[in-house]
């Protein structure tokens, strides 16, 4: 009914002619996970977060000591619905549609001096008390500066794209870097930064593990001043919490790497 590929209308108005919600049209039903998945989905995060150089090998003996009968390609499994990798060059489960489009990676040897200089997008796995959702976030990488983020129950693509329209509301990035992820990759989401001509695309290539450094940093921060000590009963509460956090993190966390400002003053003032 839609066509990605239409020459003259946009995916938008091709819903709005059809009376049809894009977030419908974005939507990607997430498969069905056990209670006992999400209790080794769970451990998993807190290995990974606190050991994000372990792949599904270092995982799974991990998980043996911890007491868990698993095997390995339960937890490859697991990891790759998470969307988690090892922090080293190795396969990558972010693996892009093979249709998508990919650029090259623009930041090496980049000095990195200014906020709006280079954006970062990421998603993560967010544990709840009997269920999981998906955070992405934008962050300004000069400033640590969350400028948008979402939370959803899929690795859609439409959760991702209303999180670059909300950040493109606040500011204009010279680059936009992100993994080869699906989402990322994705003409819906690329369109919006294909529209505005002075953003660059960046997108991580194999190999170059700590390109997203700065975002996996953030993650390991949000788990461990906020997700490990809670147990979020809804999604509701969940996205409640995290919006103080959030806010928290953006306008009264002093960073050392920032001479002990706040990432909103640093973004703001600069």
């Amino acid at each position: 009914m839609i066509d990605k590929e239409h020459e003259e209308l946009s995916i938008r108005r091709q819903c709005a002619l059809l009376q049809l919600n894009r977030a419908g049209y974005y939507y990607e039903p997430r498969p069905f996970v056990s209670d006992e998945d999400i209790i080794l989905m769970d451990e998993i995060d807190q290995i990974y977060t606190k050991c994000p150089f372990y792949g599904w090998p270092r995982i799974t003996e991990q998980l043996h000591q911890n007491g868990y009968l698993i095997n390995h390609k339960r937890v490859y499994r697991l990891m790759k619905l998470m969307g988690i990798e090892a922090v080293f060059p190795g396969k990558n489960l972010s693996t892009p549609d093979k249709s998508h489009q990919i650029y090259p990676y623009l930041l090496k040897g980049l000095k990195i001096e200014r906020p709006n200089q280079v954006w970062g997008v990421d998603i993560t796995y967010v544990r709840l008390k009997n269920e999981f959702l998906y955070l992405v976030a934008i962050m300004d990488w000069f400033s640590r500066y969350i400028i948008s983020w979402e939370l959803s129950d899929s690795m859609s693509v439409g959760f991702c794209r209303q999180t670059l329209q909300n950040a493109l509301i606040v500011g204009i990035p010279e680059i936009h870097n992100s993994d080869q992820g699906s989402q990322f990759t994705s003409e819906e989401y690329v369109s919006l930064l294909k529209d505005i001509p002075t953003i660059k695309i960046s997108m991580d290539h194999k190999g170059r593990c700590f390109d997203n450094i700065f975002t996996e940093r953030l993650w390991r921060t949000i788990k461990y001043e906020e997700v490990y000590l809670k147990s979020y009963e809804s999604p509701r509460e969940a996205r409640s919490s995290l919006r103080e956090y959030i806010t928290f993190y953006n306008e009264e966390r002093f960073h050392s790497s920032l001479d002990y400002q706040t990432p909103a003053k640093v973004y703001i003032t600069n």
